[in-house]
This record gives structure tokens, C-alpha cells and sequence, in this order.
């Protein structure tokens, strides 16, 4: 990976931050993205001081939030003159229904639309840098998701589980829509499920479902196994040219029946792009 420039979302902890940490260790320049600065600043000199001389970039933004997602994009167009991996990984889950700055139901507006919006800002320079690889980080209970385009936010029915699992049928659903739309570019989009992993991502997350992950999460995999199919999605020369498909335990594998449905792909793809304020220019 010398010469090349990746960027990581959600990189300060759990697998974002193993992802950049192996990126780094495989000679990449790296830049981290995360939500709290002082965590991002531990993140990136941690990474320095495991891989001494890495290139880590430190970028902060609050990907719920557009303004601050567009202001993160003009970051690292001003840094960076190529991208040649991008690893949108920064996720969380919400014990109750919120809504961003922007009106939309945080859940979808984090894990799923800051995915989105990031790439679509990006894409340009993953273009020029091509071959280049779009790696998204999705989960297996996107096989238990339903996308209500109806009801987006979920204001009529919301559960934590509900939210998520819609937001990570997003991402793969996504990932197959991006992918058409780059076939020839040289830029791939994969998809990926981590895991079940031992990470914070529900730390603050209260009610039943806190409890549980409280409960569980001494018996998951470690944050560094969880990071092994997206490091693969970003390094390995066995996945060149492959795009549009979704793995697990660095192997491609089916997802389910909705996330291969193109139709929905289209309708997700063009509700994104309205709740975003965007064209389809990809």
C-alpha cells in the first residue's frame, strides 16, 4: 500500500480504528475520521506510535449532520490530490427515535446517508486514482431489514433494531447501485458484514437492547478479527476488479433477497439522493 492514500470513517475505536491501524501498518497514508477530537487525536498519535512514521491525516466531523459532512469532504479534497481506498465504517445505534439537524431519522442519517454522501463527494478523486476501492461496512442483520421507503424516519414504528437494520440494508443496497454506476470506472464498491463484534458502538445505548449488548459482548470477536474483511476489501489483490458483492470472513456471499433487488436499489438510490439534496451525477 506505499504511495497510496485511504480514508477511514468512524476510525477512533473498535474496527474503524483497526482498519486504519492495518492500513497504516501496510504503508498506506492514512486518514482518520471520528466525531469527539480529542479522540481523534489520540487515535491518530496511537497509530503513530504502534507504526512509527505512518502518514495519519486527522479529520473531525459529525457524519449525522450534512453541513459538517460536506465541510469533512472540502477537508479532504484540500488534503489529499488522490484517494485510493475509502472505508465508510462510522455507525452507531439509538436506544430511542432521534432526528438530526437535518430532520431525519439519525440512524439512517449516520450509518447509512453519511455513507452515501462522503463516496458521492469523493468519487471524483477515487476516479482519478483509479484503481480504487469503495469498501462499505453493512452487517448481517441486513437480512432482517426492511426498507420502508413510506416511512423512512420511522416516526409511525421505531425500535433500535428496526433503525439499523434498515440503515445496513441501505448500505448493501447501495454498494449494488453504486457498483453499476462505476462498472468501467475502475473504482470498486463492496460491501461487508464485520462480524459480531466486541466494540462501543451501542455504549450509550440504554433499554433493552443496551443491556444485552452489555451482556453479550465479552463472549464477541475482537475489534482486529472484525477488521480482517474490511483490510481485505482494501488490500488484497484476490478482490481486484470485483464490485458489487457483499462478503463475509473475507469471502463473497449472498445477501438477501431484498438488498438484490435492483428495483429497490433504484428507489433507495434516488430517496438518498433527494433526502441529500444531490443529482445523480456517479
Amino acid at each position: 500500500m506505499g504511495g497510496m492514500t485511504c480514508l477511514v470513517t468512524g476510525a477512533t475505536s473498535g474496527i474503524g480504528y483497526e482498519t486504519a491501524l492495518g492500513l497504516a501498518r501496510a504503508g498506506a497514508r492514512v486518514g482518520i475520521v471520528g466525531r469527539d477530537p480529542r479522540k481523534v487525536l489520540a487515535s491518530a498519535a496511537s497509530i503513530r506510535e504502534a507504526v512509527p512514521g505512518a502518514g495519519i491525516d486527522d479529520f473531525v466531523a459529525d457524519l449525522s449532520s450534512q453541513a459538517e459532512t460536506r465541510r469533512l469532504i472540502d477537508e479532504v479534497r484540500a488534503a489529499y490530490d488522490r484517494l485510493d481506498v475509502l472505508v465508510n465504517n462510522a455507525g452507531a445505534i439509538f436506544d430511542r427515535h432521534q432526528t438530526t439537524v437535518d430532520g431525519i431519522e439519525r440512524t439512517w442519517a449516520l450509518d447509512h446517508l453519511a455513507y452515501m454522501q462522503v463516496t458521492l463527494g469523493l468519487l471524483d478523486l477515487l476516479k482519478a486514482s483509479a484503481p480504487a476501492r469503495v469498501v462499505n461496512v453493512a452487517s448481517r442483520v441486513h437480512m432482517n431489514g426492511a426498507i420502508d421507503l413510506d416511512d423512512i424516519d420511522l416516526t409511525r414504528s421505531y425500535s433500535p433494531l428496526k433503525a439499523y437494520s434498515q440503515a445496513k440494508l441501505g448500505n448493501v443496497v447501495f454498494t449494488a447501485a453504486l457498483a453499476r454506476r462505476l462498472a468501467g470506472s475502475g473504482v470498486t464498491a463492496n460491501s461487508l458484514h464485520p462480524g459480531v463484534v466486541a466494540t462501543g458502538f451501542a455504549g450509550d445505548t440504554g433499554g433493552w437492547f443496551g443491556f444485552g449488548w452489555k451482556l453479550i459482548r465479552p463472549f464477541l470477536i475482537a475489534p482486529s478479527d472484525g477488521a480482517a474483511t474490511s483490510l481485505h476489501l482494501a488490500t488484497s489483490p484476490q478482490v481486484d476488479g470485483i464490485s458489487g458483492r457483499y462478503f463475509a470472513k473475507c469471502r463473497p456471499v449472498q445477501p438477501s433477497a431484498a438488498a438484490r433487488d435492483e428495483a429497490l436499489q433504484e428507489k433507495v438510490w434516488a430517496l438518498s439522493l433527494r433526502q441529500l439534496g444531490l443529482a445523480d451525477a456517479a
